[in-house]
């Protein structure tokens, strides 16, 4: 059914719109809203949410904004849409959330389950899945468990912590990321039906939180809990691949699925071929094939649509990576960082789109960059105030075609580079904690050898096809896996 309803512009009562709202829309964004609320206060809210709708729905604002390049000296806009068209969603997708939550919670309906999350793991209302499971009927929510960063932002990359509790909620919240294991143990999951984890990936191997997913997924099979993750959307869409694979013997926290780097998966997807393909999980196959799963799909979301076209709020995912831009820019330059001189980022501007090398000066390295001919990218010379009052300048990295973008090239000729630009070659001399620490998120020992031998001539364009070559039967093994088209 469709349900037409005349507004009235309250700040102009001769104006009057016409607007034209899906009845199953409705439907799902007022349920949601009550769950979200204690049973006290839900009319009040759901009315003021109403009219919020109405509203919302007279402009544009929900819709990605067309961008254009940055000019020199100029603060740029984030990467632009692709030049092909895509459609705009009508309302936001349904995140798995979403979906638990209009089937009445009947996955872990009179369950006691504790809640693996962090502070992007919300409804398509913004509110958060913590509070969404407080008041959900029928559902016993006794424990929270965080990941890196911890499950409200408050700490920096890297930092561990221990468990504690919430003073929001009263909870305990188990850490994963305390600096002995990243694995729920036996005393965390003691009592727990269930475990339902919410956690926005990126889409990029070496971001941790599928690597948490992983693990707790581990750790609950061989403990007899269920496993109940909550699907949501790869930022990058679900048909871009790019980059080595992950060889075997790297596999860690920052790379426990041995994928391509940029892999194209949902997490829902990424914990649906772990259950069903033996030697995935680092369990014995007779506990993976007792473990439950239940993975709880999306609605509305499709392969090719990226971040902004869901119609969805970004909610950064950790200090670094504020929207969905930095989503781009890690996939494409994170790696190119990691050894050598290169620095993402301007100054505290634009991380992981933004690049300087303390060896050239901007405007060279805008001319060398653009001269490599990268398909679907373009670099332009930018300047940043600095603390001193003095300025700071590099390029910054703007992808101008979706289509012929190749993720991860950027970072493997800003590798090249840097064995050019640097009086050492920085792979020849990483210490052997160094290089450990670069294959176990870039993944490849032999073009790290390759690197480390032949330093600025290294033969890359017959690794990147081979990568290319690689990645293509990866993606068509991995369709049996898709929970979309």
């Amino acid at each position: 059914m469709i349900w037409k309803l005349g507004v009235w512009d309250l700040r102009n009562p001769r104006a009057f719109g016409l607007f034209l709202l899906d009845e199953e829309m409705v439907r799902s964004k007022v349920e949601r809203l009550m769950t979200a609320f204690p049973r006290a206060f839900r009319w009040p809210q759901v009315l003021a949410f109403l009219f919020a709708l109405l509203g919302g729905f007279s402009c544009a604002s929900d819709r990605p904004a067309a961008t254009t390049p940055p000019a020199a000296a100029q603060k740029p806009a984030s990467p632009p849409a692709a030049a092909v068209p895509r459609a705009e969603p009508v309302y936001p997708v349904m995140l798995g959330i979403d979906v638990l939550a209009a089937e009445n919670f009947a996955p872990i309906a009179g369950k006691r389950i504790g809640l693996l999350t962090h502070p992007a793991g919300v409804n398509r209302l913004g509110v958060s899945t913590i509070d969404v499971l407080r008041h959900a009927p029928n559902v016993k929510l006794v424990a929270l468990f965080g990941v890196e960063h911890g499950i409200y932002n408050e700490m920096p990359a890297e930092k561990t912590y221990p468990d504690h509790l919430d003073p929001r909620t009263g909870l305990m919240v188990f850490s994963l990321y305390n600096g002995i294991t990243h694995k729920p143990t036996k005393a965390q999951l003691k009592g727990l039906d269930a475990l339902v984890i919410d956690l926005q990936d990126i889409g990029s191997r070496s971001y941790t939180f599928v690597s948490a997913m992983k693990v707790a997924m581990e750790a609950c099979f061989e403990n007899g809990v269920e496993v109940v993750v909550l699907d949501r959307p790869n930022p990058l869409g679900g048909l871009k691949v790019g980059g080595p694979p992950l060889d075997k013997q790297w596999t860690s926290y920052v790379g426990e699925f041995c994928v391509p780097y940029v892999h194209g998966l949902t997490i829902g997807e990424l914990a649906y071929m772990a259950k069903q393909v033996p030697g995935v999980l680092d369990v014995p196959d007779a506990v993976r094939a007792r473990g439950q799963l239940t993975v709880v799909p999306m609605r509305g979301w499709r392969r090719a649509m990226r971040w902004p076209e869901t119609g969805l709020r970004f909610v950064p995912t950790s200090p670094f990576i504020p929207d969905f831009a930095a989503c781009v820019g890690y996939a494409t330059v994170g790696l190119g960082t990691y050894l050598g001189d290169f620095t993402s980022g301007i100054g505290t501007e634009y991380p992981f789109r933004g690049i300087a090398h303390h060896a050239i000066k901007g405007e060279v390295l805008e001319r060398d960059l653009n001269a490599l001919h990268l398909p679907g990218m373009r670099f332009s010379l930018v300047s940043v105030p600095a603390k001193n009052g003095q300025t700071i300048t590099g390029v910054y990295s703007e992808v101008t075609d979706w289509d012929a973008w190749q993720p991860t090239e950027l970072s493997f000729y800003m590798m090249k580079l840097a064995c050019q630009l640097e009086p050492r070659n920085p792979f020849a001399t990483a210490s052997k904690v160094q290089a450990e620490g670069f294959m176990r998120h870039m993944g490849s020992t032999t073009f790290f050898e390759a690197l480390r031998r032949d330093g600025a001539k290294v033969n890359l364009e017959a690794f990147l096809a081979d990568w290319r070559t690689r990645d293509k039967t990866y993606q068509e093994i991995s369709r049996r896996y898709w929970l979309y088209k």
